[in-house]
């Protein structure tokens, strides 16, 4: 996908409905994770959070997705403070188009989730960077850095 149009989509968010297009002219960070409240999904989104003073100087938007609903991300984004949009996908359409919809094997169960992914949408549009399988410690470092580097080009 590095190299390719982001596939557009428009869902609703915390912050009202976002439309894919409508962010061009920003560095966009679209972060898909498996669900609210979850140790892992905390940690990365208030990674996100402290470091989204940085993303802003640099015009970068930030937006989390997961298959939650709306009311649950709303509650999610009131207790941790979550200062971007977190968008809901509740059918996985946006997910399925990012091709982060898995079939996933926990102790034997086998069920369908998302796959803890990030995507650096540059100003045009276009995928510049991908991460799969997300490690949560020192992944917002990670894109900050990229986002940084995007930016300065």
């Amino acid at each position: 996908m590095v190299g390719q149009v982001a596939p557009d989509f428009t869902r609703e968010g915390t912050n009202g409905t976002v439309h894919l297009a409508d962010l061009k002219g920003h560095i966009v960070v679209l972060y898909f994770y498996p669900r609210d409240n979850t140790p892992g999904c905390t940690t990365e989104a208030c990674d996100f959070r402290d470091a989204i003073a940085d993303f802003s100087q640099v015009d970068g938007i930030v937006l989390g997705i997961s298959t939650d609903s709306l009311a649950s991300h709303e509650k999610f984004t009131a207790k941790y403070q979550l200062p971007f949009n977190l968008l809901s996908d509740p059918d996985a359409e946006t997910a399925k188009a990012y091709g982060v919809y898995k079939q996933k094997n926990l102790y034997g169960k086998v069920s369908w989730g998302i796959e803890r992914s990030t995507f650096i949408i540059d100003a045009q549009g276009i995928i510049r960077y991908v991460f799969r399988k997300v490690k949560v410690p020192g992944h917002v470092e990670q894109v900050k850095a990229l986002v940084d580097q995007l930016a300065g080009d």
